[in-house]
């Protein structure tokens, strides 16, 4: 352990600091697909029962109408949080009748790219560009991508906890930017070790053939319609699923925020050829917001973003900029196929743990070089993450997979010691202990246990489907009670009439108001540090 991790431990076990740690805020975002009873896409329309997918606090949709997005309220504990995304599994298991929540980050069998519907939010003007933007999604990196699932997980220390860290440290300038810079320092600890995420937790060893749709590959062939890598944990998160070369080296390792803001406002104002060439109407359609790398900021497809709470039709880089950065967001989490809301409250507790060390610990400024070597070793764990004897690099020296791994476990164990403290009990040291015995015995890892199971089903999809059963029979045979299914009720209605209240009273045209939407991109970005 560094000084600074030892010093801001004993800082915060005292007594006047020690119950800010129960004031952080934890939030999950769950992805799923509505299969058919025989695991097929349903095309079908999002439910009406579920409310609106525009302005449902709850339940929306991400790319496909298909692709349903479940979101919790920010809430302290985590075991609260899940507690309320179960309930919305169970309601929306009751509501979708024969169709199942597909168990899986990788999706099953697709129909043909014509097919997949593209998710549709009404004809408000911000429903519209919702809808606009998808389509240049499946413009730009094809229908099926689209289709991936995953979890993502929302973090942020108690607000409280910021001036006592930088009192401490005696540091200077405003309390916003010693916040912000200190999630910017979290996200830099968090590029360096996520591998380790992705071997403990990476779920995705294996797909269905035809999601390649004829693209090259290095997979093998499991079954006559699976395809894997031997020692693969997340193909999800590999150069097949949300990887993108277009965006290769389009946010360079960065050491500020402001380094952050610059490199994503450039990305949204500048034109990409192959985009230009397609054009943003075809037919007299919008088919894309704009012709540029990028064409919202959501589109950058990151592992960890930092975040600020929005207001409606506010941009993400007009909120960070205005305000500074409130929280994180992890987003390379696999769906668990053997948890039926995606996330074991065990997993939950080993991310507070390994976000609040990433936090604390020395955080050194970064380059294109530890940038390229903490690339390599993402891809090297996604890619072949249970080999025997596998080797990372860390800087420039070879050294063992499981031996790092074990390093920042031990290293990790005052952080969950002080999280149980606060917690009295023993979950954060116990989820802790559940990775150490991942660590050495790989056939304990999801991704080993995932691919068993689809051995012993004789497909990827056979095993998701089966899956995806199991986890709707566990919804159904726990309805919600009379209570719970009332304020859902009033939720979907009170999001429907709300849709409905802001298609009657919008003004101007759509294409003025992506006019107006592009300009708010602040401007300095690209040629300044954001004013103050």
């Amino acid at each position: 352990m560094t000084n600074l991790l030892d010093r801001r431990l004993a800082l915060l076990a005292a007594a006047p600091a020690r119950p800010l740690l129960g004031q952080g805020l934890r939030g999950i975002e769950r992805e799923t697909l509505r299969v058919t009873p025989t695991g097929q896409l349903a095309t079908t329309p999002h439910p009406a029962a579920l409310g609106s997918a525009l302005t449902h606090p709850q339940i929306t949709t991400d790319y496909s109408e298909s692709l349903l997005e479940f979101i919790t309220p920010a809430e302290r504990d985590i075991a609260t949080a899940l507690d309320e995304l179960d309930a919305v599994h169970r309601l929306a298991t009751d509501k979708l009748g024969g169709e199942l929540l597909w168990s899986q980050s990788m999706p099953g069998p697709l129909p043909a790219e014509s097919e997949i519907p593209i998710a549709w939010y009404g004809t408000s003007h911000i429903g519209m560009i919702k809808h606009v933007y998808r389509r240049g999604l499946a413009l730009r990196y094809g229908r099926a991508m689209q289709c991936i699932a995953g979890i993502h997980y929302n973090y942020s220390l108690a607000e409280g906890l910021w001036p006592l860290l930088q009192a401490d440290e005696g540091k200077s300038g405003s309390l916003r930017d010693y916040q912000s810079e200190s999630y910017v320092a979290l996200i830099r600890n968090f590029k360096r070790t996520n591998w380790l995420l992705m071997v403990l937790f990476g779920a995705s060893p294996a797909l269905d053939r035809a999601f390649l749709r004829g693209r090259p590959h290095q997979l093998e062939q499991l079954s006559e319609d699976t395809l894997y890598l031997p020692y693969a944990t997340s193909l999800r998160m590999s150069d097949l699923g949300y990887q993108n070369n277009v965006q290769a080296g389009l946010v360079p390792p960065y050491n500020t925020l402001a380094d952050y803001m610059k490199s994503l406002a450039r990305a949204v104002r500048q034109p990409h050829p192959p985009y230009v060439a397609m054009g943003t109407r075809q037919n007299g359609e919008w088919v894309q917001i704009n012709t540029n790398v990028l064409q919202i900021e959501n589109e950058f497809y990151a592992t960890i973003r930092p975040k600020r709470v929005i207001s409606s039709g506010e941009r993400p880089l007009e909120a960070l900029c205005a305000r500074g950065v409130q929280y994180i967001e992890v987003r390379c989490m696999d769906v668990d196929p053997f948890s039926p809301v995606g996330i074991s409250l065990q997993t939950a507790r080993f991310l507070d743990v390994y976000l609040l060390y990433s936090a604390l610990q020395e955080s050194p400024p970064t380059s294109l070089a530890d940038g390229a070597e903490n690339s390599a070793n993402f891809a090297l764990a996604v890619n072949q993450g249970r080999r025997p004897g596998l080797e990372l690099r860390r800087g420039g020296a070879a050294v063992s997979l499981v031996d790092w791994g074990m390093e920042l476990l031990e290293r990790m164990a005052p952080v969950a010691a002080l999280l149980d403290a606060q917690h009295q009990g023993t979950e954060h040291a116990d989820a802790l202990a559940a990775q150490r015995a991942k660590l050495r015995d790989a056939t304990l890892l999801p991704s080993a246990r995932a691919l068993e199971a689809i051995r012993e089903h004789g497909s990827f999809t056979a095993f998701g489907l089966a899956q995806s059963r199991l986890h709707a029979e566990d919804f159904r045979s726990r309805p919600l009670d009379a209570a719970q299914r009332q304020a859902f009720e009033t939720m979907a209605q009170d999001s429907l009439d709300e849709q409905a209240r802001m298609e009657r009273s919008q003004t101007g045209s759509f294409d003025d108001f992506i006019v107006q939407y592009q300009a708010r991109t602040p401007a300095q970005l690209c040629e300044e540090p954001c004013a103050q």
